[in-house]
């Protein structure tokens, strides 16, 4: 039962009951898992682009005027950066050399992070050095003068404020290298970069700070204009916990335990830049400005793509606005949407009223579209390529993450691990019609694509809901274009030993 308490609660959070009461019914009747019909390849749902194919979408890109957005979701937590470090410190061991071999490439290269500067400096400010500390074998001590709020506290910084990479001039965080990006591949016909974060609530500041810090540095450096937005996530996208009855969670005071929705809370957030293009990118997937030439080249290729289906579906759409199509010119639309927008139909047929066929196919065409880079499938979790049925019965292409599949089911399995390629968030999209209107990116959202995972609070067993991915079930419906990209525009920082790989050097 649902208490004038419950009911305030929900109103405090912009929940309402019938959102509230579909979360319980995930947990009570359990997720529904989507349906593979096989792994997208080369020649089957991804596309390639040669070097003339390039220069042409390269152009089609540079020489548009359409307005862009660097959007970039900023607002996880470092602190899994850190989790093999952590772990060490819980062991607390005093040895002669660090026994655990992330740790001992963590000390042995310890001078190579950016951040070791300030390290030094903080390990001064306690009246030692870190030479002293490796000297004296408190390799814990430089752990925790890393992490600890004592410290440079980057246990509990979001990623962007992390150092990433070194200069002759100092060091930069991921935060200010997107801003690097954006000043590469997404500036506007009048040298304008709009870069978009999502970040926590408490860290906001912290951000802007930086922002105020670096902004005049970039825009002398590139000769462009940034201007810079931030957003946090709604707390109306929150979902309810559930116990091990499938009722609500609740704390000692009686109230119900709401989680954060996971990414797929910042559709909303998506909805904010107001531009043609919008280029979507992990906040930990960037590299020193030096290495950034191929990353901007497959960035506007991507983009170059976009625009080229863009316009075609645009004249297809203002088209059908004049007149609707004779049979002859629907069967050339319907090939149109089934070769390169990737749709195909359970079922058409054209003996009936063209009319209705129109109608099918507006809808169809009028949606949301993306170009998505994937590279060759190197292991990395997360979600790949594939064809699968969608919610309309239809088949079309969609990035799956393996929480979307029935692992049990052998056959769903097999075409699962079948997957050649690997999607790196690396998206390019348009959330605007051929009217030049927003769409409402919740009608495109596949909303049984949610997945339960298991917690614990206060000692007790709990569910927690996450809503559908941002770039998997919430871009369920939209249009999908698969291109590959080098496996060298795709750089994540995973784990801070990463940071020591040659691409972050």
């Amino acid at each position: 039962m649902i208490s004038e308490k419950d009911l305030e609660q929900l109103k405090n959070l912009g929940i309402t009951q019938e959102r509230f009461e579909w979360q319980l019914g995930i947990f009570r009747e359990g997720m529904q898992y989507l349906e593979l019909q096989r792994p997208a390849t080369i020649r089957d749902g991804i596309i390639t682009a040669a070097s003339d194919e390039a220069n042409r979408l390269m152009n089609i890109y540079d020489t548009s005027e359409a307005s862009k957005v660097k959007f970039v979701p900023a607002s996880g937590a470092a602190s899994r950066m850190f989790k093999d470090l952590y772990a060490y410190i819980d062991k607390n061991p005093v040895e002669d050399i660090p026994s655990d071999n992330i740790i001992r490439e963590f000390i042995t290269h310890i001078r190579s992070f950016a951040f070791f500067s300030d390290l030094e400096e903080c390990a001064n400010k306690h009246g030692t050095t870190i030479d002293d500390l490796i000297i004296g074998k408190n390799y814990v001590n430089i752990l925790r003068l890393l992490l600890d709020k004592e410290g440079l506290d980057y246990g509990s910084l979001p990623k962007g404020l992390i150092k990433f990479h070194r200069y002759l001039k100092g060091s930069r965080t991921a935060f200010e290298e997107h801003m690097a990006e954006g000043a590469i591949y997404a500036r506007n016909v009048s040298n304008l970069v709009q870069l978009h974060f999502t970040v926590s609530p408490e860290h906001t500041e912290s951000f802007r700070n930086l922002l105020h810090q670096v902004q005049p540095v970039f825009e002398k450096k590139f000769g462009i204009t940034c201007q810079v937005s931030f957003s946090v996530q709604d707390p109306s996208t929150d979902t309810v916990a559930a116990d091990s009855d499938n009722n609500p969670f609740r704390n000692a005071d009686g109230s119900m335990v709401f989680r954060p929705g996971g990414h797929g809370a910042l559709l909303k957030n998506l909805c904010i830049p107001d531009s043609d293009i919008i280029f979507i990118k992990n906040i930990d997937n960037v590299i020193p400005e030096h290495r950034i030439s191929t990353t901007a080249k497959y960035k506007k290729i991507l983009a170059g793509k976009l625009l080229e289906v863009r316009s075609k579906v645009f004249d297809i759409l203002r088209e059908m606005d004049v007149k609707i199509p004779d049979a002859k010119r629907l069967q050339e639309i319907q090939k149109f949407i089934e070769i390169t927008l990737n749709y195909k139909f359970s079922k058409v047929s054209f003996t009936g009223n063209t009319s209705e066929t129109t109608a099918l196919f507006r809808q169809i065409l009028n949606r949301p579209l993306r170009v998505c880079g994937v590279v060759k499938n190197t292991g990395e979790p997360g979600g790949g390529p594939y064809w699968a049925k969608n919610t309309r019965g239809d088949i079309s292409l969609q990035i799956v993450e393996s929480s979307q599949v029935n692992m049990n089911d052998s056959k769903q399995a097999g075409i699962f691990t079948g997957a050649t390629h690997f999607n790196p968030v690396d998206i390019v999209c348009t959330t605007k019609n051929y009217k030049g209107e927003k769409y409402n990116l919740q009608d495109f959202v596949d909303p049984t694509a949610c997945f339960i995972s298991y917690k614990s609070k206060d000692g007790k067993p709990l569910k927690a809901l996450e809503l559908p991915g941002l770039w998997n079930g919430s871009m369920s419906d939209w249009t999908t274009i698969f291109m590959e990209v080098p496996i060298g525009t795709f750089n994540p920082v995973k784990t801070v030993n990463d940071l020591l790989r040659n691409e972050h050097q």
